[in-house]
């Protein structure tokens, strides 16, 4: 090797000497033990529903009437006075579960009625105050000025290199839009949303690190001590050989520490500070802040997001969070908040085993014993500090050779972390605690979970605890137990089925949503909209607020769309009504199970490109065999429907021999509709086209109608 005379040494990598970088193996789709539909197992006969059209009805069931001499299978609603609606399958999307303000039962509507419309129309009026709000937040952030973020350094790339797994398509990508919103000179305000376990903190990670290297502080903030530990180990150990100050703020540090850190951060001698709500106190101020990460939100007080709240008007804000709220989910639809969703699982991730029912002595020493064998270690929660003891006797008793530590927040500081570190070091075997596990807690090594009195959780305090296990590429478990002398309350009763019902990877945003339909959305923005959630139900407020804050963004409601010269005036996108005389349906001699194909049907109403029909075409193939003509049909009038929607159109109906495509009626003060001329359509008035299937030559209707489609698609262009 060459050296120059005034170098005595050159500092090379592995890397540069041998060309050698982490080998990137060739990525798998994620495996799942759940068929793709199982996120449509909502619905079933009884249930409330709601209907865009024709409002609140209750589903009761599938069936298949003679309707103009085609019989196909429909969805089923009844209204007020037995009434009944069939709605075609291709238009299942159109009906939604009712969630209402609590757990009461909605009112039903009278079908052909005007008393929906006059309902909506009143929301659409209330809902225009909060979607004004919502603007001027909006308008605040697009307005203010904040850091823009040099792109990423070397020392950024090393960081990322030495993370030793394999990082998600979805962790990928929001970790890049992440970047994108700290570079930018707008703050950020970007929640992450990624069910337990599936790498959050490591996105988090990976920003706070960025920030440092611009010279910039960071807070990240936590709702319990124990979380805040674990946060500061992990930061501590991969931030380990970069010149990089981390510090955490708890009660795990005495008065004098926390007094030392607070001054440090003054000078700016601290770049990362991990602490609970003590963040936010008033003595504590930053040098030079950055960023803030906040973990879990929902779980801080009203003062302590008031604080959050002026921060973000100044600082980049990433919020982490592993089930949306549903304050959260609007935002989301209103495009108030940017948000990056982490829905694939780490490779090898396996779902947990999740055993519910009475107190068994015998199967918690058997879950134990078993944990054990294969060198695990095992959460026993027991929420009641006052009998905690009386507990960690018992199970002495029960498993004398497992060696148990007692974990709980009124615990001096120094006792609980020290408990916490023998913990995750494995030198106890059994962590009994109170909840203070359930949020973030990652513990590879510990595989069993035990929950003493089960239903006296909330469901997504259970779900978040039931990911304390299965982080690893072991199989976990967790027993749910109920108390043998005294029967649960049905609602607890039903929080630890739905838990039972969703033991699938990814299963958070069906337990948000399960959680919201339980306890109710009431609270959601206030009293003054509870009762408007109660008449039109929690998703279509959420999608009238979504379209009002779509009209205020434009000046009058209305996008002007040029066409090659013409122009048409487009309004509020509206629900394509398609009529074809097509026996579209999953024939029940294909599928003879009716909840599967209510599932199935209700997954391919929600397909949205023609891509996605074809991709689920050549599974429905795989999985069931070769396709009967009735779901071709079906897939087929998807097409239609998803063109049609694409081009602008109110409906697409077949009459005799001529097929009818119709527009939007024009909106007040628009008096013509300039519609391009397209060979063979014939214009009929200012609203519609009609397609005389006498004059095809050598082409059937079909692919004639999915052409014709596309041209005007590509006109609207």
């Amino acid at each position: 090797m060459h050296l120059d005379k005034d170098t005595s040494h050159h500092l090379l990598t592995d890397s540069e000497i041998f060309g050698w970088s982490r080998p990137q193996p060739r990525r798998r789709p994620p495996l799942s033990s759940e068929a793709p539909e199982a996120v449509y197992a909502d619905l079933k006969p009884g249930d409330y529903v709601v209907h865009v059209d024709h409002g609140i009805g209750r589903f009761i069931g599938l069936h298949k009437p003679n309707i103009d001499g085609n019989q196909r299978e429909y969805l089923t609603i009844q209204y007020k006075d037995n009434d009944v609606l069939y709605v075609p399958i291709h238009q299942a999307d159109r009906i939604t579960r009712y969630i209402g303000p609590d757990s009461s039962a909605p009112h039903i509507n009278s079908l052909g009625g005007t008393d929906w419309t006059q309902t909506k129309t009143k929301v659409r009026h209330a809902v225009v105050e909060v979607a004004t709000d919502l603007l001027e937040l909006y308008a605040k952030r697009q307005m203010a000025s904040g850091y823009a973020f040099n792109p990423d350094t070397d020392w950024q790339r090393e960081l990322e290199a030495s993370f030793p797994y394999m990082e998600t398509p979805d962790q990928l990508l929001a970790i890049e839009q992440v970047k994108a919103d700290m570079e930018s000179d707008r703050p950020m305000d970007r929640l992450l949303c990624g069910d337990v376990g599936y790498g959050k903190t490591e996105v988090a990670l990976r920003a706070a690190f960025k920030a440092v290297a611009d010279g910039k502080q960071v807070a990240v903030l936590v709702p319990t001590t124990v979380l805040a530990q674990q946060h500061y180990d992990t930061f501590r150990q991969r931030l380990s050989v970069f010149p990089v100050r981390v510090e955490m703020l708890s009660r795990f540090r005495t008065p004098k520490e926390q007094d030392q850190i607070i001054k440090d951060l003054i000078a700016k001698k601290v770049d990362i500070v991990i602490g609970t709500h003590r963040l936010v106190s008033g003595d504590v101020v930053f040098k030079d802040l950055g960023l803030v990460i906040i973990d879990e939100e929902q779980r801080f007080g009203v003062t302590h997001k008031e604080h959050l709240k002026k921060l973000r008007e100044e600082v980049d804000v990433l919020t982490m969070t592993a089930t949306p709220i549903p304050r959260t989910l609007y935002m989301a639809l209103s495009g108030v908040r940017d948000i990056s969703t982490i829905n694939s699982p780490p490779e090898e991730r396996l779902p947990v085993v999740t055993h519910i029912g009475p107190y068994s002595p015998k199967l918690v020493r058997e879950a134990i014993v078993r944990e054990l064998d294969r060198g695990g270690q095992v959460f026993f929660v027991h929420n009641r500090v006052q009998s905690i003891s009386a507990v960690y006797n018992h199970l002495q008793n029960l498993v004398p050779e497992a060696r148990i530590g007692i974990g709980h927040g009124q615990l001096p500081e120094n006792e609980l972390a020290d408990v916490m570190h023998q913990f995750s070091s494995g030198q106890i075997d059994v962590l009994l605690s109170t909840s203070i596990i359930e949020s973030g807690l990652d513990i590879p090594n510990a595989n069993t979970l035990i929950v003493d009195r089960a239903d006296t959780f909330g469901l997504s305090q259970l779900y978040q605890l039931r990911g304390r296990v299965g982080r690893g590429a072991q199989r976990a478990y967790a027993y749910l137990f109920q108390d043998k002398r005294r029967a649960p309350t049905p609602e607890g009763e039903e929080r630890l089925e739905v838990l039972a019902d969703n033991t699938s990877l990814g299963a958070g945003y069906s337990i948000a949503m399960r959680d919201l339909e339980m306890r109710g959305a009431g609270d959601l923005l206030g009293t003054r909209q509870s009762g408007y959630i109660a008449a039109v139900g929690f998703q279509m407020y959420t999608k009238l607020l979504s379209q009002a804050v779509q009209s205020l963004r434009s000046e009058s409601g209305l996008a002007d769309l040029d066409l090659g010269g013409q122009r048409w005036i487009q309004g509020p996108s509206l629900d394509v009504n398609v009529d074809l005389p097509l026996n579209s349906e999953i024939p029940s001699a294909y599928i003879p199970d009716e909840d599967l194909r209510l599932k199935l049907y209700r997954r391919i109403s929600n397909l949205r490109t023609d891509e996605e029909i074809a991709q689920t075409e050549i599974e429905f193939h795989d999985r069931f065999g070769e396709l009967p003509e009735g779901l071709r049909d079906l897939f087929f009038q998807m097409q239609v429907k998803l063109g049609a929607e694409e081009v602008g159109l109110e409906s697409v109906t077949m009459v005799g021999q001529q097929i009818l495509l119709t527009f939007p009626p024009l909106p007040q003060g628009i008096k013509e509709r300039g519609l391009p001329d397209v060979d063979p359509l014939a214009r009929v008035g200012k609203n519609a086209y009609w397609l005389n299937l006498k004059d095809l030559k050598g082409e059937t209707w079909r692919d004639a109608l999915i052409r014709i489609l596309h041209k005007l698609k590509n006109l609207r262009r």
